[in-house]
């Protein structure tokens, strides 16, 4: 449990949608309130899923080759297929564009849409901090987080290190969003340029990320539920 549940967190927090999203939260005006809150909501969801599955579960797992534990099981091999196929899906995207825009002066994304970072912090301006929790719900990795479900559904709270381990979850998938806040906290005035650049770049590369991301985590789900059930 406890190594599915670290990488699966070191998947959600290197997802470069929700964190792109995050940076034009925080470089807007009062972003730090509303990063706040957007961390808040992200946390929020990760600890909801949790104590759903613990209550499912009664904080007990399921005994080994029982029907829940298979269905568990099975569940999870279709997540690691469906991401599988979503990563596939986003690569062959992909090369097709770079195909197409083989041997053109192609601009970014960002900039032929005409739509550069500072306008699009100038659009979260006029945002609230309520809008900020919002966009966490919606940007949240749910395929990633129901992984993670699969995963908690062997926790045994008997044990310290289960506790230790829904912790360390909690806190790793959400470790990339703390640090920009941190940064926008203790260097408010270098930040918001530094930021809005690394998002430049993340989003001139989200697609090799989401790609690797999917596919890495894919795999390992499918190699780890076929070998449980085969084994």
């Amino acid at each position: 449990m406890v190594l599915d549940l670290l990488l699966i967190a070191l998947a959600i927090t290197l997802d470069p949608l929700p964190l792109m999203a995050f940076v034009l939260v925080v470089a807007s005006e009062r972003g730090v309130w509303k990063g706040l809150a957007f961390i808040l909501s992200w946390l929020a969801c990760l600890i909801v899923v949790i104590g759903i599955v613990l209550a499912l579960t009664g904080g007990q797992p399921p005994p080994p080759r029982s029907p829940p534990s298979t269905a568990v099981l099975a569940a999870k091999l279709a997540i690691g297929v469906s991401l599988v196929l979503y990563g596939e899906h986003r690569r062959r995207r992909f090369v097709a564009a770079r195909t197409r825009a083989d041997g053109a002066s192609a601009k970014p994304d960002h900039e032929a849409n005409g739509t550069s970072g500072t306008e699009l912090t100038s659009q979260m301006d006029r945002t609230t901090a309520w809008a900020a929790a919002g966009l966490a719900v919606l940007l949240q990795p749910w395929g990633m987080v129901a992984a993670a479900a699969t995963a908690v559904v062997e926790a045994d709270l008997s044990h310290f290190s289960s506790w230790l381990a829904l912790s360390a979850f909690c806190v790793l998938a959400t470790a990339s969003l703390l640090a920009t806040e941190l940064y926008v906290v203790f260097a408010p005035t270098a930040a918001k340029a530094r930021l809005l650049r690394l998002r430049s770049w993340m989003q001139d590369h989200q697609e090799q990320a989401i790609v690797t991301l999917c596919l890495v985590l894919g795999f390992w789900l499918m190699g780890r539920s076929i070998y449980e059930l085969t084994g």
